[in-house]
């Protein structure tokens, strides 16, 4: 298709909603172009963009051309599975609710029921309701933590994770076979209704997954009561079960962030609703200095990213890294365990290829496999669901360098909401020996040494931007540095080839992983930088990971390695 005949099609359309041919007639050329040019892809996180008119845009026909495509999924599959259905949530973003409307009368269409949430809640409930319900499918409308002007799209299996690769190419390829997505019918909700094609769900599911929560608990003293802890959602989705998760945990001083309570689609008290930067914690952290509290927890729009600060040895609050909070997770549910008995010898770890070493480490400690997986967490859910069903290995912890988090798989997503009840467990045992967070991240560091990660992005827009993207990670496939920062490449993980390339040695092994468009680099010093484009959003990104002695040594390992790194990107950008 051409970028001027597709807007010609779309413009000339008699029903086109008037704010969409507004938009429109306001675009210049190049926002008409990126508008128009292809239609979403599928990406780690399913179907993200900016909301407006096109085929490049979140918009009641993107969503209904990939609700057609996953009906024809489902219905390939079988009257079973469309008699199964699918279990339809949303965010708090602008124009969730109508696209998750718009997804249930699609479906609808093809004679498959829908199972819609009444009123917007977190992705990790939408995933344990596929299951529970024995849907066959899930949609959640949320673009996580991006900016106000976006939304997406996400795809769930029957085992409630999202759909791998292979799943999500018969959609592309039914999605390919809509000529216009102008045309698509839908049916009516009051019709749907009364067909039981559509029923409303809510707060009676919210009890039996919170039910399920409580029971990840290790320990249920009343030491609890004792911890203070402010929450903020960051206007999204966490509120409808976060404070209630931590109260049935037995905590009981928790205050909420007021002005970020309520729902809001423009995130107006943050200039991104994202727990990853320090400025989504500023309020609660103000509340967090007037209520003297220990803990302080954010969640994204769709809550399934946790966000953690606590008080240093400053009593100055500060935000733990993804790397960080996982690192002080994974080191109590395996300590707890292993005190209690109840750690199985062939326990395993879950974590992403760009996540932190030390969480390798702590692993081997406790006598627990350490398996990688590419980026994104339905890589994970995908490995749980193999060892679930080959009985091989009993799952404990998987975790992502993004703030991704999950300790019990009845879900199968990462889950800040079990994260927010483990880590606050994690620490009122802490201050219980008259320790913090923050200390027990020290005495890991002590432990397993000075483990230290960092992450940068370039954010390329457009199509000239998606060009750019491809033009440096083919760069460093093609001409691999030898060297970074003084230190020697030892061995290459290619992951889109699927090969590991030992430059001392020039042996080759294959990689156990699916093909994708990552990079990671191997030093002799055991420092580490891997490259993959976003699947989500136009950014190439960068991820850094060193372990030296002390943390000041880390700290300047780190810096040089980004800025050698960096300053080859910007000679092959500019």
């Amino acid at each position: 298709m051409t970028w001027k005949n597709e807007w010609t099609k779309w413009i000339t359309h008699s029903e086109l909603p008037s704010q969409l041919k507004k938009q429109m007639s306001e675009m210049t050329k190049s926002e008409r172009e990126d508008a128009f040019y292809k239609q979403f892809e599928f990406g780690t996180g399913g179907m993200r963009g900016e909301l407006g008119a096109g085929p490049n845009r979140m918009n009641i026909y993107t969503i209904r051309k990939v609700t057609a495509g996953l009906a024809a999924y489902i219905a390939e599959n079988g009257a079973e599975a469309k008699k199964r259905g699918v279990v339809i949530a949303y965010d708090s973003r602008h124009g969730s609710a109508k696209f998750a409307l718009e997804a249930a009368k699609t479906l609808g269409a093809y004679g498959i029921k829908s199972y819609l949430f009444q009123e917007m809640r977190p992705t990790p409930e939408l995933s344990f309701a596929v299951c529970y319900l024995r849907a066959y499918a899930g949609i959640m409308i949320t673009a996580s933590h991006n900016p106000s002007e976006y939304n997406g799209y996400k795809v769930y299996g029957e085992d409630g994770a999202q759909l791998p690769p292979t799943g999500a190419g018969i959609i592309v390829m039914h999605m390919n076979k809509t000529e216009n997505e102008l045309l698509l019918e839908v049916k009516d909700e009051r019709g749907l209704l009364r067909l039981n094609l559509v029923s409303y769900i809510g707060e009676n599911l919210d009890q039996v997954y919170l039910d399920y929560v409580k029971g990840l608990q290790l320990n249920n003293d009343g030491v609890k009561t004792n911890l203070h802890i402010v929450y903020t959602p960051l206007h999204g989705t966490g509120q409808t079960l976060v404070p209630q998760a931590l109260q049935n945990a037995g905590f009981q001083h928790i205050t909420i962030v007021n002005e970020q309570k309520n729902p809001d689609p423009n995130f107006s008290t943050v200039s991104s609703p994202n727990p990853e930067e320090a400025q989504a914690f500023q309020l609660a952290i103000q509340y967090g200095k007037e209520k003297a509290a220990d803990l302080l927890l954010a969640t994204d729009p769709d809550a399934d990213r946790l966000g953690v600060a606590v008080k240093n040895n400053r009593d100055e609050y500060v935000l733990l890294t993804g790397n960080q909070t996982g690192a002080l997770l994974l080191h109590y549910i395996l300590s707890q365990k292993q005190e209690k008995g109840i750690l199985p010898d062939n326990s395993v770890m879950l974590k992403t290829i760009v996540t932190s070493e030390l969480g390798r480490a702590i692993a081997e400690n406790y006598g627990v496999e350490t398996v990688d997986t590419l980026t994104g967490f339905k890589y994970i859910a995908e490995k749980i669901e193999e060892y679930k069903r080959k009985g091989t290995k009993t799952f404990q912890f998987g975790y992502e360098e993004s703030y991704g988090y999950l300790i019990g798989d009845f879900v199968r997503d990462k889950d800040a909401v079990q994260a927010a009840v483990m880590i606050a467990e994690a620490a009122a045992y802490y201050k219980q020996q008259e320790m913090t967070l923050y200390d027990g991240l020290t005495q890991l560091y002590e432990t397993y040494g000075y483990y230290k990660e960092s992450l940068t992005s370039f954010t390329l827009k457009g199509k000239d931007g998606a060009e750019q993207i491809s033009r440096i990670v083919n760069r460093f496939r093609e001409h691999p540095p030898t060297v970074i920062a003084g230190s020697a490449v030892k061995k290459i993980e290619d992951y889109q080839s699927g090969k590991r390339i030992n430059l001392l040695t020039a042996q080759q092994e294959r990689l156990d992983l699916p093909s994708s468009d990552a990079l990671k680099f191997w030093l002799q010093d055991g420092s580490w930088f891997a490259i993959r484009p976003s699947g989500t959003e136009p950014k190439v990104k960068f991820y850094f990971g060193v372990k030296q002695g002390t943390e000041k040594e880390s700290e300047e390992r780190l810096r040089e390695m980004e800025t050698n790194v960096i300053n080859m990107v910007e000679s092959i950008i500019y």
